[in-house]
């Protein structure tokens, strides 16, 4: 690639990754907001529908890095475009699945693809750009795939009641090949080989250790990237390898509660908060801005003092989900209490991914960042299963208390922890500084 060609900025191209991740994610995340509709077509129960959730992201995690691995000399540009259309196609296998286990199948297609095309789409996107860029060009290409956790579903959920959930999953499908286009027209190509396959992972590489200025990175699904002036904002911490484990622990109990109650929110909106059929897709909307704005908060405050607000916005999902119980068949409290949690599921992932490369050794930040997507997608899948068998076993009202349980548990954790790191800390730099007062007295 030519150094006049690095120079300009790619932003069609970029763009053209960002529709095909909102695309892929919105997929992902669809039967969480129509589960009633799609059960009652299937003739299976809701928890076996929320299920599909759990089948997406299980495939994602056990198979992306062997298949990524095995398509690694393959030509980049040709591949991206492949999947999506992949992915695509297990859209369309959903649509017209004639039952469960169809279904259940097309779900698997989508997830082969979608694992692969987020373990390379951020290579690709540092690719392009000079490696003063990488930060900006990870932030335009995992943009969509923000907005579509926070916005997709309220929008598939929308399109769902107004036309049927088989239609919209038609439509996402059709939306899908026209995201292909665009990657296929706009994306500059990088090549094939591998040769260009060992450039992509070490442009991957060098975007999450620190050698290039770029934020916690989006390589993978649920990766929201937090960038000011080009740089990860900073606290005094020392690098940590239990850091990051724990980091990783609290990441999936955090997605294992809130995706508990979350992929059964539409039953329960309807049936304990007592808001109407109508009304569910503009509660949605509204929890999907008020989690735009709960990224934005963190850009602009949170992000300056992750011990702090960590725990702040954990104590605020207790407090919150109580309120779901207090409120339970007040439309209007309740609505409100629900938008307060999207605010919070908008803060928590990139407080808690800011969080984890600020305790990672450099050596092992690209190893903490694929971590920190395996906790985050095993955390989606394991909420979505066991709030399937608290729904079928308990019922819808025991999910809430569920989510409460984990949230006290994952706050005290993060307490703890926090005060087991700050003690090794102390110790680290108190042996710094006895080390050097005993090299400046044999001096």
């Amino acid at each position: 690639m030519t150094t006049t060609t690095r120079a300009r900025f790619p932003w069609a191209g970029l763009l053209a990754l960002a529709i095909a991740s909102f695309l892929s994610i919105s997929g992902e995340m669809l039967p969480t907001g129509l589960l009633p509709e799609m059960g009652r077509d299937l003739h299976v129960s809701e928890s076996a529908v929320g299920l599909l959730v759990t089948v997406f992201a299980f495939t994602v995690v056990c198979t992306s890095t062997v298949l990524t691995s095995l398509t690694a000399r393959f030509p980049r540009h040709r591949l991206l475009v492949g999947l999506i259309l992949i992915i695509a196609i297990g859209a369309v296998g959903t649509a017209l699945a004639p039952t469960y286990a169809w279904m259940v199948a097309a779900r698997v297609v989508g997830g082969l693809a979608h694992g692969v095309f987020w373990a390379i789409t951020g290579a690709y996107a540092a690719h392009l750009v000079p490696r003063e860029q990488v930060g900006r060009a990870l932030a335009v290409s995992s943009s969509g795939g923000t907005l579509a956790f926070v916005l997709g579903v309220p929008l598939g959920t929308a399109l769902g009641q107004a036309v049927g959930w088989r239609i919209a999953f038609g439509i996402l499908a059709g939306l899908m090949v026209v995201g292909a286009v665009l990657v296929w027209r706009l994306l500059p190509d990088v090549g094939s080989g591998a040769e260009d396959a060992a450039t992509l992972r070490r442009e991957a590489s060098d975007a999450m250790t620190g050698a290039t200025p770029v934020g916690p990175g989006a390589l993978a699904t649920g990766s929201i990237p937090i960038i000011r002036n080009g740089r990860l904002p900073r606290e005094e911490v020392d690098p940590s390898v239990l850091g990051v484990v724990l980091t990783c622990i609290v990441t999936g109990l955090f997605m294992v509660g809130h995706y508990s109650l979350y992929t059964y929110v539409a039953p329960f909106l309807t049936r304990s908060s007592g808001l109407t059929g109508d009304s569910l897709s503009v509660a949605l909307f509204a929890y999907g801005i008020a989690g735009a704005f709960g990224l934005l908060l963190v850009g602009l405050v949170l992000g300056k003092r992750v011990s702090l607000s960590i725990p702040l916005f954990m104590a605020l999902v207790a407090v919150t989900v109580v309120g779901l119980l207090v409120f339970e068949g007040n439309p209007v409290a309740s609505f409100v209490v629900f938008v307060v949690l999207g605010i919070t599921f908008g803060a928590l992932p990139p407080l808690l991914q800011t969080r984890l490369l600020q305790m990672a050794p450099a050596r092992i930040r690209d190893l903490a960042s694929s971590f920190y997507t395996s906790s985050f997608n095993l955390g989606i899948g394991s909420g979505a299963l066991v709030g399937g068998f608290v729904l079928s076993g308990a019922g819808l009202g025991a999910l809430p208390r569920l989510y409460i349980v984990i949230a006290v548990v994952m706050l005290a954790v993060v307490l703890l922890s926090d005060r087991l790191l700050t003690r090794r800390d102390a110790r680290r730099k108190a042996a710094r500084r006895a080390a050097r007062e005993a090299r400046r007295l044999g001096a």
